[in-house]
């Protein structure tokens, strides 16, 4: 499984970067829309990837610390918005989940550390919120029969590629200090988390090729 690692880490980067161009290619169609902010978000998501890395070191900047404290925090804040305010229209579920996830940095992290089960509790935290969202959304497709236009629907793209990504990989961020010492289980989780994080941007890019935007 290790030979493999490398290579699908190369692979979800090109995937990345084609899912950002595609999203530039439909931007002038959803210019006019809230989708736009999904566009400077894929396109800063990449640029983040490929060249986050060499300027923290430059900056002598902590790349755990970016990350904890700003660029996985921004990403669930960026699907709190789209999810709460955009597609479910609460304004009040919004600021509820955001209240909670930045609850989740306080001391209880270093509880969870001390005991050595949970990996990040704020990242466990985040991804339960979402998981509420994204069945949430499905929710509300399956009664307004969106569902049956799943294919012009641009939500139920990004749901899929979310589930398969965030709740599929809980287990693995949840329980990574226990994991770490299962060397087989953990190479096997994180080919996992590699493979449905292509899926994800693949699913990203096809929201942009076969959904229509709403304003």
């Amino acid at each position: 499984m290790l030979i493999y690692q490398p290579n699908l880490s190369k692979l979800l980067l090109l995937i990345q970067l084609i899912t950002a161009i595609i999203s530039l290619l439909f931007y002038k169609k959803n210019r006019l829309t809230y989708w736009k902010w999904f566009v400077l978000y894929l396109v800063f998501i990449y640029l983040q990837e490929q060249f986050g890395e060499k300027i923290l070191i430059l900056l002598n900047y902590s790349k755990v610390d970016y990350f904890v404290y700003f660029g996985i925090p921004l990403e669930f804040l960026f699907f709190f918005w789209l999810y709460a305010v955009k597609s479910l229209q609460n304004m009040k579920l919004f600021y509820l989940f955001t209240i909670i996830y930045f609850l989740s940095f306080f001391p209880i992290d270093n509880y969870f550390e001390k005991i050595k089960i949970v990996y990040s509790f704020n990242y466990c935290v985040g991804t339960f919120l979402l998981m509420i969202l994204i069945f949430l959304e499905y929710y509300k497709q399956i009664v307004n029969d969106n569902i049956l236009e799943f294919k012009q629907n641009k939500m139920f793209y990004i749901n899929t590629g979310l589930m398969l990504f965030y709740i599929g990989n809980l287990p693995f961020f949840g329980l990574y200090k226990i994991l770490i010492n299962e060397p087989k289980i953990w190479n096997n989780y994180y080919i996992y988390f590699l493979v449905s994080n292509c899926i994800m941007y693949l699913l990203f890019a096809a929201s942009f090729i076969w959904g229509k935007p709403k304003s």
